[in-house]
């Protein structure tokens, strides 16, 4: 099975929704530990990788800005 490509500000479905009701999570903080913070309530949790990428579902929205660091090239550069 391939795995899910993420990045930080890119926001994500989990499996199981927060108890405030949405499963839409923002990612805040890459690392050993990924810390998510919930697009409903604003409630923040830092979560080891390996329990991050079993409970991740699919990503919903990726932050362009991430995607344009990536791949080299941003606006100051085609000017």
């Amino acid at each position: 099975m391939e795995r899910k490509q993420y990045q930080m500000g890119d926001i994500v479905q989990m499996k199981k929704p927060h108890p405030c009701g949405t499963n839409e999570m923002e990612i805040i903080r890459m690392g050993m530990d990924i810390r998510i913070k919930c697009v409903g309530c604003k409630h923040s949790v830092l979560v080891p990788r390996a329990k991050f990428e079993s409970k991740l579902k699919k990503v919903l929205r990726s932050n362009p800005q991430s995607a344009e660091e990536l791949s080299g090239t941003s606006e100051n550069d085609l000017n």
